[in-house]
């Protein structure tokens, strides 16, 4: 089943969803869109050795983590209350843990 469908919205916040979502890539890291887009902005400038790309790469994760930090998380904690504080601390925000989190409403 699709995270939209498991969530009952989407990841925009003009559909949110009404239940946290913590299967698939998020069972392994908690942002895995902005950390993909991150990874492939870094490793096409470290492929093409073009360091204005990189930095680009840097300014956009920079850009990521603060919207995370001051927006996503204190509306998610809000939202989701012990049940993401619980995903937090099991799940890291940028680093995927190796074997998946097997904990979580889903």
């Amino acid at each position: 089943m699709l995270p939209v469908a498991q969530g009952l919205g989407t990841p925009a916040p003009i559909a949110p969803p009404e239940r946290l979502v913590v299967t698939g890539l998020y069972r392994h890291v908690r942002n895995p869109i902005y950390l993909a887009v991150t990874s492939l902005i870094v490793g096409q400038a470290l492929f093409f050795g073009d360091v204005g790309l990189l930095e680009y790469g840097l300014v956009l994760w920079a850009f990521f983590h603060l919207v995370v930090l001051a927006y996503e998380e204190p509306v998610l904690r809000d939202q989701f209350g012990t049940e993401y504080r619980d995903f937090c601390a099991h799940v890291r925000r940028w680093i995927p843990r190796l074997k998946p989190w097997r904990g979580g409403p889903s």
